[in-house]
């Protein structure tokens, strides 16, 4: 699969806003707080995350199909050139929407093939919310996402790099999620990232 993006792509504020390091942020919480050993991470980007595991004493495996982004390894998520079972947790994080949705199916079983327990993904929700944040002296900060009652999909149109997002026409959270469950994984929690609403995350478990 030829690069969507070029290396420089992910260099600079341009691409690493807050937001997306908040977006690192959550990645990164959710693999240490399964206290794994061996790591894969799939999409290598900017390697900030796999740097930080890694310098936290984790052995973590970057996988890509852009060998001009130096992962570990080059290859496709739809042919892991990997054993079964070999990672304690495989993080996937905004990488899928890359594929035709005719592939999510296929890369979801192969990243269920190539983990011991748990998945992690983030991909791109565009359903419209409001938040709600309440700060009070002596009470507990307070944040709510809620989903607009009256949410319209708009069909997606392909910008050269993402195929499909949740919430576009004909990709609703039914439809992710249970094709997510046909992969054989399990959905322990999903949550959208308060800072930065455009990603959801998936914390899943084979089931």
């Amino acid at each position: 699969m030829k690069p969507q993006v070029n290396p420089d792509h992910y260099n600079g504020l341009a691409y690493d806003s807050k937001e997306r390091f908040i977006s690192y942020w959550h990645q990164i919480n959710e693999i240490l707080l399964l206290k794994p050993m061996i790591v894969l991470e799939i999409g290598i980007g900017n390697g900030f995350v796999s740097r930080y595991l890694s310098e936290h004493k984790l052995n973590v495996t970057t996988l890509d199909t852009n060998h001009a982004l130096h992962p570990d390894v080059g290859g496709s998520i739809l042919s892991v050139p990997f054993r079964d079972e070999c990672f304690d947790v495989v993080s996937c994080c905004e990488v899928l929407e890359h594929l035709p949705y005719s592939e999510f199916l296929d890369a979801l079983q192969e990243i269920h093939r190539v983990s011991r327990k748990y998945v992690i993904l983030s991909l791109p929700d565009i359903t419209t919310i409001y938040k709600i944040h309440l700060e009070l002296p002596r009470i507990q900060s307070i944040k709510k996402l809620i989903i607009h009652p009256f949410h319209r999909p708009k069909d997606h149109v392909f910008d050269g790099q993402h195929y499909w997002e949740i919430g576009k026409t004909g990709y609703s959270h039914e439809k992710i999620e249970n094709d997510i469950e046909c992969a054989g994984l399990k959905i322990i929690k999903t949550y959208r990232v308060f800072e930065f609403t455009y990603h959801r995350f998936y914390l899943l478990i084979k089931g």
